[in-house]
Order: C-alpha cells, then structure tokens, then sequence
C-alpha cells in the first residue's frame, strides 16, 4: 500500500479502481475511462491531484533563485498570480522534473511539482537554496483538485459564493489566493478549467459538492488520455533525468536570453545545440489497427530507429496516437513493431485534440 491523498476513503466509496502510481493509491477509473474522458471533453470531470507536491518558496531573492535554477525564466513573470511552465535541469541537460511555478509578489513564489518525484524535488529545490538565503517551504497541509472540460468553470464557481466573480475573472495560466481557496487557470488537459488548491480538512466536502453540481469523477486512466491527445509531456515517460528538453519536444520552455543568464544545466544544453541535436521528439498517428504502447520500436526506413515514449488509443479521435522520440532527421512517416509486424504510422505535429476539436 503506498502513499493517501486526502480523498483516498472518498475514491474507495466511489467504487475506483485503485492503482499505485508513483507510490501512491489513486483511482484509474470509476467505471468507465472513456466516459470519464469525454465528460472533460464535453462537459466538466474532476480530478484529485492531491498527490503532486505545493511548495512555496520565499524571501527577497527568490526570483534571483529560480531564474538560476529553471531553464525557463521567472523575469517573464510580471503580474500577480502568473504561471510559468517550466523544467528543472541537472548539470547534463537532463529534466529534474518539470513544474508550474506561480509568481505572487516578490518574496513569494508557489511551484507545484510532480507526485512520483516530489522527495527528489524537494532535496533538488534546497540544494541550490542556501546561497540565495531562500526559505522552500514543501506544503503537505494543502490539497488540490483539478476541474476541467468545457462547464468545468462554470460548475465550480457555483461553491466558491462571493469569490466566484473574481475568479471566473482569472485569465488563463493566472492564479489568485480566494479566501481559503488557491484558484488556479491551468490544467493538464488541453481543456478550460482550474485546478484548486485548498486545506485538507476542506477538500472532502469541495469534491462531494463538485459530485453534486454535476463535475464527473475521472481518475488517472482518463487524465493519461487526455493529456496525450493534449500533447503534454508525462514526466518518467516523454522525459526524464537522462533527456533533455530539447529531445522532449520542450525546446520553447527553455529561456537562452539572455545570454548572460546562468541557469543549471545551460552549458550542456548550449554544448547540444553547437553540435547538433540527434533526436526529437515527434507525434504519431497509427494508420492500420492496433495500439500505440510506450516502449515500442519505431523504424525510420532508412534513417534509424527510435522509440514509443507514450501511446494511447484516442477516444476523441478514435485511432492509436503517440510520442516516439526518433532520429532527427525523420520524417513523415515511419513504422511501428507491434507484436512483431511493422505497421505504418504518420508523424504529425501534436496537440491532437485541444478545447474539444480535432486538430490533425
């Protein structure tokens, strides 16, 4: 039995399936995955997060602190409650993990991290603190959950009273603290939504009133679909400590100007560029019946081979889509070993599917 969220005794009425994840006890589904999918696609789902680590990290410096330690940069974080998504690096390129990090004022900076890597994060985040005399300040007394689909907004505001207004008045990728609630504009779906963090002993009630407003219970099978059709990078699968992002299909997270601005891992990253990038990382689309599976060998005729990061079948889109991280130099189209046949398949540029529309 691995680690609880808060609404693990919730999940298990519910009737999920509970599965480890990361060492942790989620639900991968309530029943059906693909209704728990098109709910967010169509209407409004719900997910606890509760897993993934908030931290927050303070004093005069801070912004000094992550603009060392992220490859993208904080200075872009101008207004209150603005989100940036970002990699932490290691000094060979390669991806830490990769966080949203939020910019309250200027001694006041709120990171959310991934759940798997959050023991590794936190020693990562205090190791580089020191010098910068900032204070990281990991926050297990505060839950989250993620509402998203395209009713997702408006079916949450009906619990937050008198905070509704100023929240459905949250531009994308903005936060803001309302009363006890952290309102977030983000999502890991490629729909609108938020996702809202508040104190443990609240988020029991938040997700039975959610249930009541009509917002589906989706559990991590759905949330693993949507994100793949969303074209959003897994930690673990699409990158890892040993990839960087410029392998990863994340090149436009990282920040090269200016040039004088030293950050964790930028030497190897610049050392990669000079001498040429090998690999990237692609989206395919299976052309003959099967399914896409993380693992398995892609063959650019002629050219070289690479490999499956993450595959899925769509249930947007009804067919087999990808990542595969493949030679440079590949192009568009290539085959998959499944079960030993080589069936064609064609590179397209992913997002698949994004605010419920088919995009390839």
């Amino acid at each position: 039995m691995g680690f609880k969220t808060p609404l693990h005794d919730t999940h298990v009425a519910s009737g999920a399936r509970m599965v480890d994840f990361g060492g942790w006890d989620m639900p991968v589904n309530y029943g059906s995955q693909i209704e728990e999918h098109h709910a967010v696609r169509r209407d409004a789902g719900m997910f606890d997060v509760s897993h993934m680590l908030i931290a927050d990290i303070t004093g005069p410096r801070t912004r000094e602190y992550l603009r060392h330690l992220l490859a993208n940069d904080v200075v872009k974080l101008k207004d209150s409650g603005k989100a940036l998504y970002s990699c932490m690096l290691n000094e060979t390129g390669g991806v830490v993990d990769d966080l949203i990090v939020y910019f309250i004022n200027e001694n006041w900076f709120r990171v959310v991290v991934n759940a798997g890597t959050r023991e590794k994060d936190t020693a990562w985040l205090k190791r580089f603190a020191g010098p910068f005399g900032v204070d990281v300040r990991p926050r297990p007394d505060l839950a989250m959950i993620a509402v998203q689909g395209p009713q997702a907004r408006a079916k949450a505001a009906t619990l937050l009273g008198s905070h509704a207004p100023a929240a459905l008045e949250l531009k994308t990728f903005f936060g803001r603290e309302l009363g006890q609630y952290f309102v977030a504009r983000t999502g890991y779906t490629g729909e609108d939504g938020w996702e809202v963090m508040m104190p443990v002993a609240e988020v029991a009630k938040f997700w039975a009133d959610l249930k009541a407003a009509g917002v589906a219970e989706c559990g991590l099978g759905a949330r693993d679909t949507l994100r793949l059709e969303a074209g959003m990078n897994l930690y673990g699968n699409d990158m890892d400590e040993n990839v960087s992002p410029l392998e990863s299909g994340l090149t436009w997270t990282v920040a090269f100007d200016p040039p004088e601005r030293d950050f964790v891992g930028r030497p190897a990253l610049e050392a990669l560029r000079k001498n040429g990038i090998p690999r990237k990382l692609v989206g395919l689309v299976l052309e003959d019946r099967g399914v896409l599976r993380g693992h398995q060998k892609v063959v650019a005729p002629g050219i070289g081979e690479g490999e499956l990061t993450s595959g899925t079948f769509s249930p947007t889109l009804e067919r087999s889509i990808g990542f595969a991280r493949v030679p440079a130099a590949t192009g568009e189209t290539v085959q998959v070993d499944i079960r030993g046949k080589l069936l064609p398949a064609k590179v397209v540029k992913y997002p698949f599917v994004r605010n419920g529309k088919a995009l390839i």
